[in-house]
């Protein structure tokens, strides 16, 4: 069944035929969310002996088309063992899980949303497709937009992306430019050239990009048997990502498949932390930061353009944002690898990062059943990981030297 859905404000709640090209209200510039009319739809995923993707919720997904897919989605939800125990001896008995995104086809959670945005873009008849990104973004909108055979374009905060998502774009025929600035820059200049030459514009201020990602809750729900955890905890940069899996599991409890909502818990880097600040000021907007910095390149955004819905997700489901250094993003991205067998980029480690700040500073309850979500893999930067770890030691081809290396 064509699911029934409009686009609405989040502030003015004006809403708008899902047909038009539009990013944020007309009316009042607020941001924009796909709204459905969940009583005229047939939710059946719950029931579904399909195995779980993006696709297989598809009931609750703004396309109408058969979609541009490369089988993203259907990652793992990993139970943590050693780590827990290498955090907080209090911890040992909560049940802490990891959501490693980083397994996706590209190796990031943008492919849930690039699925959607692109099949839209297509179903919409757009030509072109374009973002701004520190990123995993490019790489993902560069993949689906060749899956598709529409030419993508890209803007990179020029000599700040890590080298193995940039060749992802490159690789697979984006039109990518490197700007002089920094990402707040580069998306501001892509919005401007989106409006002048038609291009579809999927940064996560489109909320169509935004129900695919949405998909991350509909599937920790479903691994856990439609049991919701009592906390999600994530990194936060273009916020996007914290503000969608609110609205899964929303939803989710709108339509009687669940009985609550996770405390959605917001990581930011120290050198970049807007929405951090604003949560522990009690400020009705963010403060942007004019020079975000921090080793996690793919959270260093100092004006999220979906602060606003992110507030809002924190606010409402009573969760928390704290910033981690970049030291302890490193702390935790060793210790996430060498304990668990689970390899994930700097911004991923926030949320690891931010789960032991949080435990260790009384924050959360240790007995709270805790998801954290990894979003993007360990090889989208290898040059930070070779910088930060133990270089390889050289020996001679003859065993004894080798003897001698090993066992000292």
């Amino acid at each position: 069944m064509t699911p029934a859905y409009q686009l609405q404000c989040i502030d003015c709640h004006a809403e708008y035929d899902p047909a038009e090209i539009i990013y944020t209200c007309p009316s009042c510039g607020g941001l924009l969310e796909v709204v459905y009319d969940l009583p005229a739809i047939e939710v059946d995923f719950h029931t579904s002996g399909e195995c779980r993707s993006v696709w297989k919720y598809r009931s609750l997904l703004p396309v109408d088309i058969e979609p541009v897919t490369i089988g993203e989605g259907g990652t793992p939800l990993y139970r943590l063992g050693r780590l827990t125990l290498n955090i907080d001896a209090n911890a040992s008995a909560s049940e802490i899980f990891v959501k490693h995104e980083g397994l996706n086809p590209t190796g990031s959670f943008k492919d849930r949303g690039m699925t959607v945005g692109v099949s839209k873009a297509i179903e919409l008849g757009m030509k072109t497709v374009a973002c701004a990104s520190t990123g995993n973004t490019s790489a993902s909108l560069a993949t689906y937009a060749a899956r598709a055979g529409i030419p993508a374009v890209v803007f990179l905060p020029g000599g700040q992306v890590a080298l193995g998502k940039v060749a992802q774009a490159l690789i697979h025929g984006a039109k990518v430019l490197n700007i002089r600035g920094n990402f707040d820059e580069a998306l501001r200049l892509m919005r401007q050239v989106c409006d002048e030459y038609g291009f579809y514009l999927l940064n996560s201020i489109n909320p169509f990009r935004l129900e695919g990602q949405k998909t991350i809750a509909f599937e920790i729900a479903d691994e856990l048997g439609w049991e919701v955890p009592d906390r999600l905890i994530l990194p936060v940069g273009n916020a996007g990502n914290i503000s969608a899996i609110y609205k899964g599991f929303k939803e989710l409890k709108m339509c009687g498949i669940t009985d609550s909502i996770p405390k959605m818990t917001g990581i930011q880097a120290e050198g970049s932390r807007p929405v951090v600040d604003a949560i522990e000021r009690e400020l009705e907007a963010i403060e942007p930061e004019q020079n975000p910095e921090t080793i996690a390149t793919a959270i260093r955004i100092g004006d999220p353009v979906n602060a606003a819905k992110a507030l809002r997700a924190i606010r409402e489901s009573g969760g928390l944002a704290i910033s981690v250094t970049d030291e302890e993003i490193v702390e935790a991205q060793r210790n996430l690898a060498s304990l668990e067998g689970i390899g994930v980029e700097p911004a991923s480690a926030t949320s690891i990062a931010g789960m032991r700040k949080l435990l260790a500073d009384g924050l959360i309850d240790a007995d709270e059943r805790i998801v954290c979500v990894t979003t993007g893999h360990i090889l989208k930067d290898p040059t930070e990981v070779v910088d930060v770890c133990t270089k390889p030691t050289w020996v001679d081809a003859d065993i004894d030297a080798v003897r001698r290396a090993v066992f000292g």
